[in-house]
C-alpha cells in the first residue's frame, strides 16, 4: 500500500504562516533597530592621524564646536601611517571619518582602503609645514647641511678612510663630521616609522644628503634605498614617539640634544627652542612659504565620503577648515604656524571639497 503525503490541516498551515511572518518581522525589526542604534551611536566626527596636523585640527574642532550646532570633533594623534590604517579599516561608525596626514597618502594605502570597502576618499590639502632640527635656546644654534645630517644619522656611511666601502657609522660627536660643528655627542630625538614627519624627513633630508656620496650612488635598487634611508640604532638617533610637545620638553632638559618635528611646534615654543639652519636657511615662516627653506612639505587630511550625511557635521567641518578665516593668509591657523596655500591652490581645494571629488592616484 503506497504512502500518502501527510496533510497539514489548513488551520495549522495558517498558524505556521502567521508565525513565520511574525518571525520575519521580528528579525527585520532587530536588524533595523541595530542599524539605527549604530547610526545613532556617534554624533561627533572622529579624526585620527598626524601629530603635526593635530594642533591645527584641534583648533578647528574647538572653533567648530563653539560656532555651530554640532558637537566638537574628537581628534586623536596616532601618527600619519597609523591614522591612515585606522581610516582604511572599513566603513561604519566604528571607523574614523577623517585621517590627518603630514604626507600624501600612498597608492598602497588607497588600495587597502578599497579592499576594505572605503571606495571614495576625498583629499584635502590644508597648507605647508617645515621640518626642523631644533635645540635648546641655552645652547649654540646649529648650522647644518643635509650631507652632514646624513652622516650624523645614517646607520652606514662611506668609510672615512676613503676606501669606497660603507661602514657602520663611526661618528660619535658632531665635530667628528666637521670641525666647525660643536664637540658634543650626536643625540637626535625624532619621530617613529609610523610618522609622516619621519617619512618626509627621510625623503627631504636623508635621500638628498646621501646623494652627495659616489659610494652610495653606485648602489642599485633596494641597496641604494636601504643605505640612504636606514637610521642608526646605537643611541645617536632616539625614537621619541608621536608627541612633539614631549620632544620640546626633552630638549629643554638636555641642551646637547637636537629634535626633529614640524615648524608649528617651533613657532609655538620660540621661548624654549631654536631651529637649526639647513643648507644655509633658517626655518622661518617666510622661508618655508617662498620655498627657500629646503625641508618643507604639504599637509593633508582625508575624508571618508561614505560617512558624509551619516555622521553629522562633516561637510560643515570641511568648510570651516578650508575657510579663509581658518587657513587663509591671515587665518587663525597661520597664528599657530600653518603656512597657507597660495590663493590659486586654495581655490582648487575649496572647489574639490565642495564637489567631494574622489581621489585618484
Amino acid at each position: 500500500m503506497g504512502k500518502h503525503p501527510i496533510r497539514v490541516p489548513s488551520v495549522l498551515r495558517c498558524r505556521h504562516a502567521a508565525l513565520s511572518a511574525a518571525s520575519s518581522l521580528l528579525v527585520s525589526a532587530l536588524v533595523l533597530g541595530t542599524t539605527a542604534h549604530a547610526q545613532a551611536a556617534r554624533d561627533y566626527i572622529s579624526v585620527v592621524g598626524s601629530s603635526t596636523v593635530y594642533p591645527f585640527a584641534t583648533v578647528v574642532a574647538e572653533q567648530f564646536g563653539r560656532g555651530t550646532q554640532f558637537r566638537a570633533p574628537k581628534i586623536e594623534s596616532t601618527g600619519s601611517g597609523g591614522g591612515i590604517r585606522l581610516f582604511c579599516n572599513g566603513v561604519g561608525v566604528e571607523h574614523p571619518d577623517v585621517a590627518n596626514s603630514s604626507r600624501r597618502i600612498r597608492a598602497s594605502e588607497l588600495a587597502l582602503c578599497a579592499r576594505n570597502g572605503v571606495a571614495d576618499v576625498v583629499e584635502v590639502k590644508i597648507g605647508y609645514d617645515g621640518i626642523v632640527l631644533a635645540n635648546s635656546n641655552a645652547a649654540q644654534r646649529y648650522s647644518l647641511t643635509r650631507e652632514q645630517i646624513f652622516l650624523a644619522l645614517a646607520k652606514q656611511v662611506p668609510d672615512p678612510a676613503g676606501n669606497g666601502s660603507l661602514v657602520e657609522n663611526p661618528y660619535r660627536q658632531w665635530a667628528d663630521i666637521d670641525a666647525t660643528l660643536p664637540a658634543v655627542d650626536i643625540e637626535v630625538l625624532g619621530p617613529p616609522p609610523t610618522s609622516g614627519t619621519r617619512d618626509a624627513f627621510v625623503e627631504l633630508v636623508m635621500d638628498v644628503g646621501c646623494s652627495a656620496f659616489a659610494e652610495i650612488e653606485a648602489l642599485e635598487g633596494d641597496s641604494h634605498q636601504v643605505a640612504c634611508q636606514t637610521l642608526r640604532e646605537d643611541g645617536a638617533f632616539v625614537e621619541a614617539g608621536e608627541n612633539d610637545n614631549l620632544i620640546v620638553q626633552k630638549l629643554e632638559a638636555n641642551p646637547d640634544a637636537l629634535g626633529i618635528f614640524g615648524y608649528s611646534f617651533l613657532d609655538q615654543n620660540y621661548d624654549k627652542v631654536q631651529g637649526s639652519s639647513v643648507d644655509g636657511v633658517i626655518p622661518e615662516f617666510d622661508a618655508i612659504a617662498d620655498g627657500s627653506y629646503p625641508v618643507a612639505r604639504p599637509l593633508f587630511f582625508y575624508v571618508k565620503k561614505a560617512h558624509v550625511g551619516v555622521i553629522p557635521g562633516i561637510e560643515e567641518y570641511l568648510g570651516e577648515f578650508t575657510s579663509e578665516a581658518a587657513s587663509g593668509d591671515f587665518g587663525y591657523l597661520t597664528d599657530r604656524g600653518l603656512i597657507p596655500l597660495p590663493e590659486g591652490e586654495r581655490n582648487e581645494v575649496v572647489a574639490a571639497v565642495r564637489t567631494m571629488s574622489r581621489l585618484e592616484l
